[in-house]
């Protein structure tokens, strides 16, 4: 599928541009269709597997990428991972009819910033794109809840866990407040629940969140509760 081209002028703020990612082309037209409704969003090309994706961001160079996970050559989890290991990737969406399965897990460890389930409502993958994209995570704390419970039903090792010792020597390097805000996270507490529990405004809530994420170099807060959880802190 051919780029979209257009001219933005001074003042006015760049679409959002989308790589729809799935081997079913009916998928891709659906997703296509409904993104094309927004003004704010241009779906800028296609691919039909995982192998595809290198050279369509390449050559497309989108902000968020909406990936299939299961396509028959290079699946999504494998295609998302090579992509968020590599320099200034765009952000991913990841695709899915399960909503808490350890490939959803396994995508968002890799830097995922969120997933779809395919059932979604057209008007939520359009905010779910626009979040994305602005740098926020598309999970709610319930979902991340949820991740978090589907995460902890996972039998630990017998032996030593590099994990969760990764996760333990990360920790260490946060200041008090910042281990409190990441607690928090960890157990699915929104912004304003933070806010309330520990006594301080939403925008510095907001502030921590994004220093912790520099700090941890990690990708969006359910990245922090998955890292939270790893170390046996919650």
């Amino acid at each position: 599928m051919a780029a979209l081209a257009g001219v933005v002028s001074a003042g006015e703020q760049a679409p959002v541009r989308v790589l729809i990612v799935d081997d079913d082309a009916l998928v891709r037209a659906g997703l296509s269709m409904i993104l094309g409704g927004a003004p704010d969003v241009r779906v800028v090309g296609e691919a039909a597997d995982g192998a595809e994706v290198p050279a369509a961001v390449e050559a497309y160079a989108p902000d968020v990428v909406l990936m299939d996970i299961r396509m028959p050559r290079v699946d999504g989890l494998t295609a998302t991972e090579a992509l968020r290991a590599g320099p200034c990737p765009p952000e991913v969406l990841v695709l899915t009819t399960f909503d808490a399965d350890e490939q959803v897990l396994r995508a968002l460890r890799a830097g995922a910033a969120g997933f779809l389930l395919k059932d979604t409502p057209p008007a939520e993958i359009v905010r779910a794109v626009r979040r994305v994209a602005a740098g926020e995570a598309t999970l709610s704390p319930t979902v991340t809840r949820k991740l978090i419970t589907h995460v902890t039903a996972v039998a630990a090792p017998s032996g030593p866990d590099p994990r969760r010792q990764r996760a333990l020597r990360l920790l260490d390097g946060l200041t008090g407040r910042e281990r409190e805000v990441a607690l928090a996270l960890g157990q699915g507490r929104t912004n304003a629940e933070i806010s309330a529990e520990l006594f301080m405004s939403v925008a510095t809530v907001k502030a921590y969140v994004s220093r912790l994420l520099t700090k941890l170099e990690l990708n969006n807060r359910v990245q922090v509760a998955l890292l939270v959880h790893d170390a046996g802190l919650v």
